[in-house]
C-alpha cells in the first residue's frame, strides 16, 4: 500500500487515524508539530500527508507554504482542521493542497480522501489489488461489488432451533464470511455490513467469533 505521514498535534486524532489507515494496510508515522513532520518527511519520503492547520510551533498552512517554496511538495497533501475558515481552506488549496477535511473526521469522508490522493500519485510498487480496481467509477469512488452467490454446500443451518440460536448461528456465519473476504480487516467489515466499528467489535465478541482464524484463514 502507501507510507503516509500523519501530522497533528492532538494524541487522539494521531492514533485514531493511525488506527484506521494500518488497519487499511498503509504503513503509517505520526508526527506532533511541524519540526517533526520536516524530519519525518525527509526520512521516510511519505507518498501522502494528513496535514493539521492549527498547531502550536508552526501551522499547517505556513508549513505547507515552506515546503512549496522548497520545491517539496512532491506528494498529495490533505489539510485537516476543526476551526479552519473558508478563506484559510481556500488558500491551502491555491498554495498546493489537494484535499482539506473537517474535524471530526468521518472513516468514509478519510479513507475516500486519502484514496483519491493516492490515485493522483501512481504508486509504482505498489502492488495491485485483484479485482479493486475494476470496481472504481469514473470520480474515483468504489462502487459496491455485485453480491456473490455461494454454492449450496458453503453453509448450513438447522431450522429446527429456537430462532434466537439460528440467528445467532447466521450473524456468526455471516461475519466470518466478510471477515475473511476482508483478511480480517475490521475497518472494511465495519463499512461493508453498515456497523461502527465499536458496534462491530461488540457484536464479533458477543457471537464469539474469532478473529485470529478470519485472518488466518484468509
Amino acid at each position: 500500500m502507501a507510507n503516509i505521514l500523519v501530522v497533528d498535534d492532538e494524541l487522539g486524532i494521531r492514533d485514531l487515524l493511525f488506527e484506521i489507515l494500518n488497519d487499511e494496510g498503509h504503513a503509517v508515522e505520526v508526527a506532533e508539530n511541524a519540526a517533526q513532520a520536516r524530519m519525518a518527511r525527509q526520512a521516510s519520503r511519505p507518498d501522502l500527508v494528513l496535514l493539521d492547520i492549527w498547531m502550536p510551533d508552526t501551522d499547517g498552512v505556513t508549513l505547507l507554504k515552506e515546503w512549496a517554496g522548497a520545491g517539496l511538495l512532491n506528494m498529495p497533501v490533505i489539510m485537516m482542521s476543526g476551526h479552519a475558515t473558508i478563506d484559510t481552506a481556500v488558500e491551502a488549496t491555491r498554495i498546493g493542497a489537494q484535499a482539506f477535511l473537517e474535524k471530526p473526521i468521518t472513516m468514509q469522508k478519510l479513507l475516500k480522501a486519502v484514496e483519491q490522493g493516492l490515485a493522483r500519485k501512481p504508486l509504482a510498487s505498489a502492488p495491485a489489488k485483484v479485482g479493486l480496481n475494476s470496481n472504481k467509477d469514473a470520480s474515483g469512488v468504489f462502487v459496491t461489488p455485485q453480491p456473490v452467490v455461494l454454492p449450496p454446500t458453503h453453509q448450513s443451518f438447522d431450522l429446527e432451533q429456537p430462532l434466537r440460536e439460528a440467528r445467532d448461528t447466521f450473524e456468526r456465519a455471516y461475519f466470518e464470511y466478510h471477515l475473511t473476504q476482508e483478511s480480517g480487516s475490521m475497518t472494511r467489515v465495519a463499512d461493508k455490513t453498515g456497523l461502527e466499528r465499536t458496534h462491530l467489535y461488540r457484536k464479533l465478541k458477543q457471537l464469539g467469533v474469532d478473529l485470529s482464524k478470519a485472518k488466518r484463514v484468509a
